[in-house]
């Protein structure tokens, strides 16, 4: 991939506030949703924290298919890939923050608290009338050979 879009498309991931994430419901349909940014490890993998009793967390544990969308102001990203609902300590220690008991009353081991895991398979970047499509682990083999 050009070093400049890659460039373009890592500005868009970092500066993201939030990402529009969408899964699969019962009837196939695709439901979105805005979710906080929390962190993520390049364009390969982005967690989330969100409820275990949400619609969402249901969808993801009955298909782990799902979408990110990252908007710009001018350009847009859309990352495919898989969602794992993760409830172990380190998953929810890893993303816990002081304040979140406002939505966790118990604290990092309230049963209502778990951790999205979305490991991207493949992306579409939108930007000046052009796409371009790409597949994860091509990206990363690729930033490997040139360094």
């Amino acid at each position: 991939m050009d070093p400049v879009v890659l460039k373009q498309i890592m500005s868009l991931v970092n500066d993201a506030h939030t990402i529009i994430v969408s899964s699969v419901d019962e009837n196939g349909y695709p439901n979105s949703k805005q979710m906080f940014k929390k962190i993520h490890n390049g364009l390969e993998k982005f967690w989330f924290s969100t409820n275990t009793s949400s619609i969402r967390t249901r969808q993801f544990l009955t298909n782990q298919k799902a979408c990110l969308y990252f908007v710009g102001e001018s350009n847009g990203l859309m990352l495919i890939g898989e969602m794992k609902v993760c409830t172990d300590n380190e998953s929810r220690r890893m993303l816990w923050n002081e304040g979140d008991e406002k939505y966790y009353s118990l604290g990092v081991d309230d049963p209502d608290y778990c951790v999205y895991e979305f490991t991207s398979e493949s992306g579409n970047y939108y930007f000046n009338l052009e796409k371009h499509i790409f597949n994860i682990e091509e990206l990363i083999e690729g930033a490997i050979s040139s360094m």
